[in-house]
């Protein structure tokens, strides 16, 4: 593994990759069960966040979910 650029939410950011979806959310101080994510233009179910790798140069767009009424 290695430091490389990954594109979140269209800010390029640091990352030790490759590494899973998961491990990349937290490193980004996001809880993985708190999140909607797009990887590579590919929703992305919660459940796959463990065994999906996300690598230098992927673009993912990620949307925080808001409980609320």
């Amino acid at each position: 593994m290695s430091e490389g650029r990954v594109t979140a939410n269209g800010n390029s950011v640091k990352a030790i990759v490759p590494c899973s979806l998961e491990s990349f959310l937290i490193a980004q101080k996001l809880l993985p069960r708190s999140v909607v994510v797009e990887h590579n233009g590919e929703a992305v179910t919660p459940s796959e966040f463990a065994g999906r790798v996300v690598r230098a140069g992927d673009r993912l767009e990620i949307v925080q979910i808001v409980a609320g009424g």
